[in-house]
């Protein structure tokens, strides 16, 4: 299922939460608790209407990057360097290396 596909049908489910929200309203009238759980919905729409603004950099970016299983690793050698390596290199916080 696409990104697209899966935002439509959210806002399908959104829809039909409101329609069953102003029925809760009213049945139960402008109460605090009616109020919280309008406003949870009222906020979860809200984060659907943010997700629509980048389904198009999610679609460029889906699939990109390759599992982590499948990711290269680099193996870093446990041996000391070469101490040619550090000549003229100075010590941060330190000061420089003294020959």
């Amino acid at each position: 299922m696409s990104i697209t596909t899966s935002v439509e049908v959210l806002q399908q489910l959104i829809a039909d939460l409101r329609g069953c929200m102003t029925s809760l309203v009213a049945a139960c009238g402008d109460r605090p608790g009616t109020r919280r759980v309008v406003n949870d919905a009222e906020w979860i729409l809200n984060g659907i209407r943010r997700l629509e603004i980048d389904i198009e950099e999610l679609e460029a970016h889906r699939g990109l990057a390759p599992p982590a299983t499948l990711r290269e690793r680099i193996q870093i050698p446990d041996t000391q360097y070469d101490i040619d390596f550090w000549r003229d290199v100075d010590h941060e916080g330190i000061g420089g290396l003294r020959s």
